[in-house]
């Protein structure tokens, strides 16, 4: 509350006070040695370390996160595991990572947890969908707008080991990516991961927003029943992976068809036995003739 540049940065991004409280936002001062002289009489300098609060470099040891409003990083339980970092304004002379996370600790591994899921999982529409963005301040902005069923990946893809704790919770996951070409890889790299994890009884969406859009500018700029319509047309599964495959291959001919059986027949057998890998090799067997 003493920071007014992450007050004011929060305000310009509409997030409202009551909304930080409930993320536990925070600031990180501009400051070397601010945790160190904090803690020091209650945690060792190793303590510090394997946390990832501290950074040493040669025999010196400076605080990790300087100047950075502050995004506690939950387990699925709700305890603080790690910390998300965010600049207030960029420094041409100084060019900074824009988003820091804490590292790789025996508390948090970025690749097995997903932000905000300790209260998503609490929602009730979560046991029918739950949606996956790539960002914390997607989860705030969305929350926020009352929707509230919405995890975000830590600076990477999704992961097995995200989708295997999604549907600890939910039947269906809708994976919202910006339109921009990165948006697209990474909805692909999404896609090679979710298909062994296609038992029967679940499902995978995929939402594509406008090139230049995320989730957060998006239901600012629509409002969230809008947005909702949006997220209601989002592409199954089966229909993406086609799409995805077929790309540059003339279906109309035969050797195209061949071809077309080639791609997709391994892909489709890395989905688990049962009606929908069934139902995937009927629609591939359609569209080839084969």
């Amino acid at each position: 509350k003493n920071s007014t540049s992450a007050i004011s940065y929060l305000k310009e991004r509409n997030i409202s006070g009551e909304t930080a409280k409930i993320f536990d936002l925070g600031y990180a001062e501009n400051n070397f040695q601010m945790l160190i002289n904090k803690f020091s009489s209650t945690y060792s300098e190793i303590d510090l370390l394997n946390a990832g609060l501290i950074v040493k470099k040669d025999s010196n040891t400076y605080d990790k996160f300087r100047d950075r409003v502050m995004f506690p990083i939950h387990d699925a339980s709700g305890n603080t595991i790690a910390f998300g970092g965010r600049i207030l304004k960029d420094d041409t002379d100084k060019p900074q990572a824009k988003y820091m996370n804490s590292p790789e600790t025996i508390l948090f591994s970025k690749k097995k947890v997903l932000y905000n899921l300790h209260l998503a999982r609490k929602e009730k529409k979560t046991n029918n969908c739950l949606q996956i963005v790539e960002g914390y301040m997607d989860v705030i902005a969305l929350h926020q707008a009352g929707i509230k069923n919405v995890v975000a990946t830590l600076g990477t893809a999704v992961t097995q080991e995200n989708l295997t704790q999604c549907f600890k919770y939910t039947n269906e996951i809708i994976c919202c990516f910006d339109g921009d070409k990165a948006g697209v890889r990474a909805a692909g790299r999404s896609l090679e991961i979710a298909l062994p994890e296609m038992r029967d009884g679940v499902s995978a969406k995929f939402l594509f927003l406008p090139d230049g859009e995320d989730p957060d500018s998006m239901v600012r700029k629509l409002g969230t029943e809008d947005f909702n319509k949006q997220v209601d047309k989002a592409t199954p599964l089966s229909e993406f992976l086609f799409d995805q495959l077929s790309d540059g291959i003339d279906t109309s001919t035969a050797d195209g068809k061949a071809r077309l059986s080639k791609v997709c027949a391994p892909q489709i057998n890395r989905i688990p036995q049962g009606v929908f890998r069934q139902l995937m090799l009927e629609e591939l067997s359609r569209r080839t003739g084969i």
